[in-house]
């Protein structure tokens, strides 16, 4: 089948550039003997972390506990969780998952420690620990400089095993161009280096020292002390990634084919992809360099500028052949957000359509309760 056959508006996933992507990092990763645990909630599919396990990748790094439920039924093994836990629920989930596979659960703080190490001792369980180091992002994570203080006072629940330290220079999506990116990866290695060493004076060694972005991978992938990275859109790319040349559009998997379906005025076009295909993500922490809300492949003269949850408005700079009836393909600005909107993705190479790949990572657990 034809793509100009499928039913708009689609998202597509371009088999070779999907498989240039995986194998473009996992080679830079051997290159510097580093390990690759991808961030699975990009694209939240069984069958691509299948795929990126065989280009290299030793372990995931989870968004949800119901992507890392679904690594652990599918085989996989070395599973990490991104983020603290504190309800019940989940952390009755944690210890689950912990007794079937080499789970890593992160933790920034004394209260979630304590009820964790709490439940964990009353299960008779031993969960894997790294401790949450903020490199600027100043979301989760502790000073580095506060790094064994807060492992000692962990330390006293003694159903909780420290491995190592975690980081998330995410702040870098603050830049707007290249030359701005070494100053986060600058951020990402000191903040990395001061903990190890508060660390190491008081003798905490870190089996684990893990942390990435696709971003600052590049600049980051050689530090001395980093042994595990978790790039996750690398996989697919996008508009964001574009706009601080860490991916070219050749580059970006991923786009929506949408349908043109109305000419209103001369300069305005109106396509039937909207909010609900391409979000509304026009960077998570504030980038200049993006340009409405993707980019039309091949047509450098249209810029989608405003969306409803159904349809998309495209302006005009210029002189277009656009006309009602065409098929236009859109690089969503951040392609996590489109995947994680669609239950499937169309694999096609060059304009034939391959086979369906399901995102079989996001649905929501409170159904296997009902």
């Amino acid at each position: 089948m034809n793509i100009n056959e499928i039913q708009t508006p689609a998202i597509l996933l371009d088999f070779d550039v999907l498989h240039h992507n995986i194998k473009k990092y996992a080679n830079e990763a051997s290159k510097y003997g580093k390990q690759l645990w991808p961030m699975i909630k990009t694209h939240k599919s069984i069958e691509l972390a299948r795929l990126q396990a065989e280009y290299g990748a030793t372990g995931f790094l989870c968004g949800t506990l119901d992507e890392a439920e679904a690594l652990c039924e599918a085989g996989f093994d070395n599973i990490m969780y991104a983020y603290p836990v504190a309800t019940k629920v989940s952390i009755d989930r944690v210890i689950a998952i912990s007794k079937k596979c080499n789970f890593i659960l992160r933790m920034d703080g004394l209260d979630s420690a304590k009820a964790v190490g709490e439940a964990a001792k009353q299960a008779n369980v031993k969960i894997n620990y790294t401790l949450i180091i903020d490199s600027g992002l100043h979301r989760f994570g502790v000073e580095p400089e506060q790094a064994a203080e807060y492992v000692k006072k962990i330390s006293e629940y003694e159903n909780l095993i420290f491995k190592g330290i975690s980081t998330h220079p995410g702040h870098v999506y603050g830049a707007s161009c290249r030359e701005e990116v070494s100053q986060y990866v600058e951020d990402e290695c000191n903040a990395i280096a001061t903990a190890v060493q508060k660390l190491s004076d008081a003798g905490y060694l870190c089996e684990i020292i893990s942390s990435g972005s696709t971003p600052t991978f590049w600049g980051a992938v050689k530090d001395k002390y980093i042994n595990i990275y978790h790039p996750g859109n690398y996989i697919f790319h996008d508009a964001i990634q574009m706009s601080t040349e860490t991916a070219r559009e050749e580059e970006c998997a991923v786009s929506i084919l949408a349908s043109v379906i109305s000419h209103p005025k001369e300069e305005l076009f109106i396509c039937d992809a909207g909010a609900k295909c391409l979000g509304l993500d026009q960077g998570a922490h504030g980038n200049s360099s993006i340009k409405g809300f993707g980019v039309v492949k091949g047509h450098p003269e249209l810029v989608v500028y405003s969306l409803s949850e159904e349809v998309g408005k495209i302006h005009v700079e210029g002189k277009t052949d656009l006309k009602v009836g065409d098929k236009i393909r859109i690089i969503p600005n951040h392609s996590c957000s489109s995947a994680n909107l669609t239950e499937y993705y169309i694999e096609v190479r060059e304009d034939t359509v391959e086979k369906l790949i399901k995102a079989d990572m996001r649905s929501n657990s409170t159904k296997k309760g009902l």
